[in-house]
C-alpha cells in the first residue's frame, strides 16, 4: 500500500468535463475535450501522453494562465474556473515549476527563495529570509545562500526553484517536465530530493512528464492521456510502496508496470502521428 505523509488535507483537485479549444472561428483546435480527473489531497499524480496532446493546456487551466470553454475545475471544493468564471485567478495555493528555469539571475539563491512571500506581503523580508534559510538547510543547500543561480549546477538550480515554490506553502505543486534537460545522475538526485520534500510536506503534486520511468518511480498514480483532444485514456495505480528507493527500478513489478504503461502510451502516440500526417 502506498504511504502518504501526514498533511493538512489541502490540495484535492477535481477536473470535471473540461473543454478547451484554440484558434479562430472555423479553424478551432480542440485541445481538451470532456476531460475528467479527481486527484485526492496529498497525491503525486503523474501525467503522461503524446507530445502536443493537451497536458500542458490542462496544467495552465489549473494554474489560471488561460480560460476553459466548458466544464469546471475545483480545488478543495472551491471553484477555480467553471460556468460564469472561465479563468481561474492566479494564486499562491497553486505554484508552477516550468521546464525552463525562472530564477532571477541578479538575486542570490536565498533572496530568490524568499521573493514570493515578500512580494505578496505575507512576510517581512527578514522573516522570509529566515524561512528560506531553514528550507535550504532541510534540502541540503546550506552554504549556497549567497551564491547566484548561475553559479549552481542545473540540478541545484532546480532544487532552488522547488524551494521557491514551497516557501509559499501551496496546496498544489504543478510541475511541467521540470527535469527534462537534466542528465540521468542529476535527474535521479532531483527525484530523491522531490520525494524527500514530499514526505516532509505532503503537498499534492500534478507532474507532467514524458519519462515513463520517472512517472512510475515518483507517482501514486500515472494517468495516460489520449492524443489530442486530451482526456484520460487509462489510469494506473502504482502499487509500489512509498517511501521508494532506486532499487525498485529493477523489481519485477516495476518492469510489469513499465511495459503496461508504455504499451498504452504507444497506442496514443501512433494515433497522434497518424493525425499529424492527415493534418499535414
Amino acid at each position: 500500500m502506498n504511504v502518504r505523509p501526514i498533511h493538512n488535507g489541502r490540495g484535492a483537485i477535481d477536473i470535471a468535463d473540461v473543454v478547451k479549444s484554440y484558434g479562430s472561428i472555423g479553424s478551432d483546435v480542440l485541445a481538451v475535450d470532456r476531460c475528467s480527473l479527481s486527484i485526492p489531497s496529498g497525491e503525486i499524480c503523474m501525467i503522461v501522453g503524446p507530445s502536443g496532446c493537451g497536458k500542458t493546456t490542462l496544467l495552465n487551466a489549473i494554474a489560471g494562465f488561460h480560460d476553459i470553454d466548458g466544464g469546471a475545475i475545483t480545488l478543495d471544493g472551491r471553484t477555480l474556473c467553471g460556468p460564469g468564471r472561465p479563468q481561474a485567478s492566479i494564486g499562491s495555493d497553486r505554484i508552477v515549476v516550468f521546464q525552463n528555469g525562472a530564477l532571477f539571475p541578479w538575486m542570490n539563491n536565498l533572496d530568490n527563495i524568499a521573493f514570493g512571500p515578500v512580494v505578496q506581503k505575507r512576510l517581512t523580508k527578514k522573516e522570509a529570509r529566515e524561512k528560506a534559510r531553514l528550507l535550504m538547510a532541510d534540502a541540503g543547500l546550506s552554504g549556497y545562500e549567497d551564491n547566484y543561480p548561475g553559479e549552481l549546477s542545473s540540478g541545484l538550480q532546480r532544487r532552488v526553484e522547488i524551494l521557491r515554490a514551497l516557501i509559499n506553502e501551496p496546496a498544489v505543486l504543478l510541475l511541467d517536465e521540470p527535469y527534462r534537460a537534466l542528465d540521468a545522475l542529476s535527474k535521479s538526485i532531483m527525484h530523491e530530493a522531490l520525494l524527500e520534500t514530499y514526505y516532509r510536506t505532503g503537498v499534492t503534486i500534478f507532474f507532467i512528464t514524458h519519462d515513463l520511468e520517472e512517472a512510475i518511480f515518483l507517482g501514486h498514480r500515472v494517468v495516460v492521456m489520449t492524443s489530442r483532444p486530451c482526456r484520460p485514456k487509462k489510469i494506473f495505480n502504482i502499487d509500489i510502496p512509498h517511501p521508494r528507493r532506486y532499487d525498485v527500478l529493477t523489481s519485477q513489478r516495476f518492469r510489469e508496470l513499465a511495459a503496461e504503461i508504455s504499451a498504452t502510451v504507444d497506442e496514443e502516440a501512433i494515433k497522434a502521428f497518424t493525425l499529424g500526417d492527415r493534418e499535414g
